[in-house]
């Protein structure tokens, strides 16, 4: 058994998040931990809410709200739909946590010591309608890079650049849209980044085995240019974790906080801290997935994310935590995504575009949503979602090859042998067959899921559940049965105890549906299929099942059109 840390990156609280956001990193990484915990081994998969900075203040604003009122409301929100969408976190924190703010103040206490930390008079745009510093999310403009007109100060949404605000085009201040903007002088801190150039190179090249697009994107940030560049990590806001040494006051720094890509990845640590407390466990129970020296060293850390994210989980937290001096846990696979785009545009939390969690879930059961999603999860390029596909998908993959195979087998076996498993021949020539091909095929799934390929492992499962269509309707039990009552029965046998078997192996994607298929077939046995012969003779004759009701049902094209037309861009 291995212990397995599993992140996904943290949502920001300015509002409910986008099916492109869930299947960049929460979905996936949930996928994982769901199969890594089935396979035996002990997970700790975590999340949290990322609270603080401008997007926090802006969207607060908006509602009317004082911000941490408006963050804890939202964190209930986000929470309530992850719970939704069955994402199985052994813990959904917050970034605004106690835990958080001591930890990031640590980690910058003891980067100041190591001398990575750098204070410097800059130049900052002021808005003189706001009254007040503009840092960088208060400010947009057109990007220099791409032309993008909703380009951010800090980094553009299109093409991921890394901007500073004086980078824009046309800047103006989120808050008014004023464009009534100066230069001045203010004083912040700095991470030394560029000081650890080389070791970060040197990391990242270990990695042989991450994503051609995660080493990618770092090695530009790391080589392109001028290279990696020094990164201030305070700004001039109100709310956020207050500038400290560790426990000590930062002369020259009173009223400023802690940039958000700063103590935003470090909430990964605290979260486990926020469960250990919360659990009334001590410090051993959260550290030893985190420090090496209490046993970390034998986690294997897995982070979940998508490609925008890229640079700060490669670079800046890795910085930050090597640059401490000190013994933590640091990420051995980053499993990166690109974008997925909705239906000829792109899903925008800013722009209001596109299918929401929370509408998602008032169309559908999660269990649609998931499979479509993770079966066009965005990993070689970019995806897109469009309601034919998702029709087609949900159709032709959930209702007429998995839910029309369990209808078939418990209607057909109720109506000719009742609510159990029957007795009768043994499996011939055609089931050892069907077990000779579900073998390599069971095992292919699993070498995918363990690579962490989520469409590969997609269509393995669907190939498994069309072996089993296949089988039934070659063998024909009702017209078997006629003649042969007993060699139906074996087909029928081997049929029902091929549902428990999806059951098992759909978990991950479809959870609720598993349940359903293991309820139905009466039985708590979860038992990976290893042997997938034995696997098929799991439930004896005699086992009582029902007929569940139906798995998934087919989505009309009145209905597709419907909702075509009612998300056709932008979010009411």
């Amino acid at each position: 058994m291995a212990r397995v840390l599993i992140t996904s990156a943290i949502p920001y609280i300015n509002g409910i998040k986008h099916l492109g956001n869930l299947v960049g990193s929460q979905l996936p990484a949930d996928l994982y931990a769901r199969y890594m915990r089935q396979r035996g081994h002990e997970v700790m998969f975590l999340c949290a809410t990322d609270e603080h900075g401008t997007p926090a203040e802006l969207a607060a604003a908006k509602a009317g709200e004082p911000v941490a009122e408006y963050c804890a409301r939202m964190h209930g929100v986000q929470k309530e739909l992850s719970d939704g969408f069955r994402l199985s976190f052994d813990k959904f924190g917050r970034s605004s946590s106690p835990q958080n703010h001591k930890l990031t103040q640590h980690f910058a206490g003891r980067l100041a010591e190591a001398g990575l930390i750098e204070e410097v008079t800059e130049k900052q745009v002021y808005s003189n309608a706001d009254g007040r510093f503009l840092p960088d999310r208060y400010i947009e403009g057109t990007c220099p890079n791409c032309g993008y007109d909703k380009a951010r100060g800090d980094q553009c949404e299109n093409c991921t650049k890394q901007l500073d605000p004086t980078d824009l085009i046309e800047p103006r201040s989120a808050i008014s849209g004023s464009t009534d903007l100066e230069v001045r002088e203010t004083k912040h801190l700095y991470l030394r980044q560029s000081q650890m150039r080389d070791t970060l190179n040197e990391w990242i090249d270990s990695k042989r085995d991450w994503p051609v697009l995660t080493t990618s994107i770092a090695k530009k940030w790391l080589n392109d240019g001028d290279g990696l560049q020094d990164r201030g990590i305070t700004r001039d806001l109100d709310w956020g974790i207050p500038v400290k040494k560790g426990d000590e006051d930062w002369p020259g720094m009173e009223g400023k906080v802690f940039y958000v890509w700063f103590d935003a990845p470090i909430e990964y640590i605290a979260c486990a801290k926020e469960w250990a407390d919360e659990k009334g466990l001590g410090d051993e129970a959260w550290e030893r997935w985190w420090r090496t020296e209490r046993g970390a060293d034998d986690v294997r850390y897995v982070q979940f994310m998508g490609k925008d994210n890229v640079p700060f989980h490669t670079l800046s937290f890795p910085a930050t935590i090597m640059g401490s001096g000190e013994d933590w846990k640091l990420v051995d696979y980053i499993k990166s995504f690109n974008y997925l785009n909705y239906d000829g545009g792109q899903f925008s939390t800013s722009q209001g575009r596109g299918v929401f969690m929370d509408q998602a879930l008032e169309i559908l059961p999660a269990d649609y949503w998931r499979w479509w999603l993770l079966s066009h999860a965005p990993e070689s390029g970019d995806a897109e979602f469009t309601w034919e596909n998702f029709q087609v998908s949900v159709n032709k993959d959930l209702a007429d090859v998995l839910g029309n195979f369990v209808s078939r087998v418990t209607k057909f076996c109720r109506s000719k042998f009742g609510e159990e498993v029957p007795g009768g021949g043994d499996y011939g020539s055609a089931e050892m067959a069907l077990i000779e091909r579900l073998t390599p095929r069971i095992r292919a799934y699993e070498a995918h899921m363990e690579a962490i390929e989520v469409r590969k492992a997609a269509t393995e499962l669907r190939a498994i559940w069309v072996e089993g269509n296949e089988y039934l309707q070659a063998a024909a039990p009702w017209s078997v049965f006629k003649e042969d009552p007993d060699a139906a029965a074996a087909i029928i046998r081997l049929s029902l105890n091929l549902i428990r078997v999806y059951a098992v192996l759909s978990r991950p994607f479809i959870p609720d549906a598993s349940a359903q298929m293991l309820a139905a077939m009466q039985t708590d046995d979860d038992s990976w299929p290893d042997d997938v012969h034995a696997a098929l003779t799991a439930l004896p004759p005699g086992h009582a099942f029902t007929v569940p009701d139906v798995l998934f049902r087919k989505i009309t094209d009145e209905e597709r059109e419907g909702w075509q037309e009612k998300f056709a861009g932008v979010r009411k």
